[in-house]
């Protein structure tokens, strides 16, 4: 096992790089890193009192920092010290500089901003939340998603991922012997997406769901012939009202999000331009 000291310096939360190192420990095996945070670095006076820190610790400094004193203070300290001192945003900001010929405004926490996006992901995130499984059926002509699928095909899980990149999502289980209601066939704004996944693979997760509810194993909501029913009569319904169906049998959560993302995106790309 590989110890490793990890500095992570930043002019504001510190959320960015976090999720830096979060993504690139995740490449290797064998490491263990010992993460020490250093928000709100932004003056030379708070920053003398980290490197005393990081002298004690050294390792890998990983830095958002847009004050260039600061900025040259550190590289310069680390430098001195035989440490390797990256900066985690500025190929990004670099290359985004480059393509779209304007200077960066040099803000500290910029990208933390609490601007309308910030808080069309918070409203997102509510509105998910109470459009759960059904719920509140008449207000779907508000979202930017509809997800549609049999119990336990990943709908809610999905949806709240989708939130927090700042879509309205609502979801609806399919159930043979319940349709639902007659406005998510005459949507208009938001995208229905269906969900489908395997029987086999269907069953084995109510199975598990079962077991963790202290349930009896074998009951209609795990036959093999009702789960295919299920699945067909789904199918049958994306079919009919030609809603975009998405196979979630070997997708992680993350890689349907994508997906439906990519379909979202076409979908406004098609849409006359507003005046």
């Amino acid at each position: 096992m590989t110890r490793l000291h990890l500095h992570l310096l930043s002019d504001s939360t510190g959320e960015t790089l976090e999720n830096v190192a979060k993504a690139g420990l995740a490449q290797f095996e064998g490491v263990e890193a010992v993460k020490h945070f250093w928000p709100m670095v932004r003056s030379e006076g708070h920053l003398d009192r980290v490197l005393t820190e990081i002298a004690a610790k050294p390792g890998l400094v990983i830095y958002t920092l847009v004050n260039s004193t600061v900025r040259r203070r550190l590289e310069s300290r680390c430098h001195a010290m035989g440490l390797h001192a990256v900066s985690a945003l500025d190929p990004v900001i670099g290359a985004l500089s480059r393509l779209l010929g304007k200077e960066t405004i040099s803000r500290p926490g910029g990208q933390h901003a609490l601007d309308a996006a910030y808080f069309d992901r918070v409203e997102a995130i509510h509105y998910t939340i109470a459009h759960d499984d059904g719920i509140d059926a008449h207000e779907w002509e508000e979202a930017d998603i509809v997800l549609a699928g049999v119990s336990r095909s990943s709908k809610t899980p999905t949806s709240i991922y989708l939130a927090n990149r700042g879509y309205r999502v609502a979801n609806i289980p399919l159930v043979v012997e319940s349709p639902p209601p007659p406005n998510l066939f005459t949507l208009q704004k938001p995208l229905v997406v269906g969900l489908t996944t395997s029987a086999d693979r269907l069953i084995q997760i109510r199975r598990n769901r079962l077991l963790s509810l202290n349930e009896k194993a074998e009951t209609a909501y795990v036959d093999q012939d009702r789960v295919t029913r299920e699945l067909a009569y789904a199918r049958r319904m994306f079919s009919d009202h030609g809603w975009p169906t998405i196979d979630v049998t070997r997708r992680s959560i993350e890689e349907t999000a994508a997906a439906i993302i990519n379909l979202v995106t076409e979908r406004r790309e098609k849409l006359p331009a507003r005046a």
